[in-house]
């Protein structure tokens, strides 16, 4: 089969097509043919030689796709049939023909959605959802800041905090992507490289700090962000685009807030860990995934489609920070 191989670790000129095995589906398995797949940031880091794959896993890039049920191992339980359409949370694999996914990994995709659409969700919809709701344990009328709120992530967060009666604060580096923020239902918006982002959210908070603040970016930010928590407030870390370094007394600052400083990766997780992840987000969430002039309708949000031979140009992409939403890579045409 025709897989996305990196060379060596590096830029996106390592990045190339060749072929590969393809996957047998094991015990408990279901083979996908992958229509699409979707960038996300840890794609960047395993090219360049930084995030490896969990031991046993694919070690082709791509955490997520959606596509065809073509086959499945011995063992399967679930009512899965060849041509069913599906879209899967992988720990590696997505850049490629096929994968052989756990069946515990696969969700519905929802009628109205493409697979396109749907190749946008597994990642960045499981991440926000597991840090609000699993991990941050966020409440109806807390306030939330997100960082990077124009991402796949943050724009998945802005969504779900919504619905779960939240009030999303985002902070992004453009006045269009505070735009899809706001649009998505943010209730307000600050340009971090304007001005210092914990003034304005001290202004609009007056004075009480947000309860949850979900941090894709680290080290660059702590004292903005210790500063924007309110009293017991939840600071959760699962990213260090800012840098993993900190100096100063951000031990200190954190006790006399009484806040927690939490921090998580998906990908890592065990099968069961996700499986359960999994259930309660096609429980509670994906059943939101309707049409847009329905009201509390959660949507993916797509910044460009690039296709499989132009896999280095969509992580050019990325690496520039231009996107809005997800970069989605079309696999197949089928």
């Amino acid at each position: 089969m025709l897989a996305v191989c990196v060379k060596e670790p590096g830029g996106p000129e390592k990045l190339h097509l060749g072929q590969v095995p393809r996957p047998e589906p094991k015990d408990g398995e279901v083979l996908i043919r992958i229509h699409t797949t979707a960038l996300n940031r840890a794609d960047l880091l395993q090219r360049r030689g930084l995030y490896p794959a969990p031991p046993g896993e694919s070690e082709i890039l791509g955490l997520e796709a959606a596509g065809i049920v073509a086959d499945f191992g011995p063992g399967v339980k679930r009512k899965i049939r060849p041509g069913d359409k599906v879209m899967a949370l992988l720990s590696g694999g997505g850049y490629a023909q096929y994968a052989a996914v756990p069946e515990e990994l696969l969700m519905p995709v929802p009628s109205h959605l493409s697979l396109d659409e749907a190749a946008a969700i597994p990642e960045a919809w499981l991440t926000a959802y597991q840090l609000l709701h699993l991990i941050a344990q966020v409440k109806e009328g807390e306030f939330v800041l997100i960082h990077a709120g124009a991402s796949g992530v943050g724009t998945a967060a802005i969504q779900l905090a919504r619905l779960g009666g939240a009030v999303p604060v985002v902070t992004a580096g453009s006045p269009e992507k505070l735009d899809v923020a706001m649009k998505l239902g943010a209730a307000a918006g600050f340009n971090y490289k304007e001005g210092d982002f914990s003034d304005n959210i001290q202004q609009f908070t007056e004075g009480r700090g947000v309860d949850v603040i979900l941090d894709c970016i680290g080290g660059s930010c702590w004292e903005k962000n210790i500063r924007s928590l309110a009293m017991d407030g939840r600071w959760v870390l699962y990213g260090a685009m800012g840098g993993k370094s900190v100096e100063g007394d951000l031990l200190g600052k954190l006790l006399l807030k009484r806040g927690y400083l939490l921090s998580s990766l998906l990908r890592s997780r065990s099968l069961q860990y996700k499986a359960e992840l999994i259930k309660s987000f096609t429980e509670q969430a994906l059943p939101h995934f309707h049409s847009a002039d329905q009201p509390m309708s959660l949507r993916p949000v797509i910044d460009s489609i690039f296709n499989m031979d132009n896999i280095a140009d969509a992580h050019a992409h990325m690496e520039a920070n231009r996107n809005i939403g997800k970069i989605i890579i079309k696999i197949s045409d089928n």
